[in-house]
């Protein structure tokens, strides 16, 4: 399983980019996703941005990721001794329009009625 790390453009070079996010600095292959600007925020699978996001996309997913390092951590508790529900709808229980506003998908109307 890949996971993207949402990191935010500190400098750019032709095919390049130093980015941070995480806890780390690192410099990255941007010739998918061609020019950016520093402040831009990125996802990041490996050593290349495959995509752009916006600062509230790149929120959330550092939540999401910070959720499942938890969980992976053995955090199941919240702090008064109760077991800790999680904090975000798994895609099996979203709506189609939530899950095409998640992943900008096209609706199953959109294919039906294409005008």
């Amino acid at each position: 399983m890949c996971i993207g790390l949402p990191m935010q453009v500190i400098a750019t070079r032709e095919g390049f980019a130093t980015v941070q996010g995480r806890g780390e600095l690192r410099e990255v292959l941007t010739t998918l996703v061609g020019t950016l600007q520093p402040g831009d925020w990125v996802l990041v699978f490996i050593d290349s941005v495959r995509e752009v996001i916006d600062a509230q996309r790149a929120a959330e997913v550092n939540a999401t990721l910070d959720l499942v390092a938890a969980a992976m951590g053995g955090a199941s508790l919240d702090h008064t001794g109760a077991h800790a529900a999680a904090q975000f709808d798994l895609p099996s229980a979203l709506s189609a329009e939530q899950l095409h506003a998640l992943t900008g998908a096209i609706s199953g109307a959109a294919l039906k009625d294409p005008a």
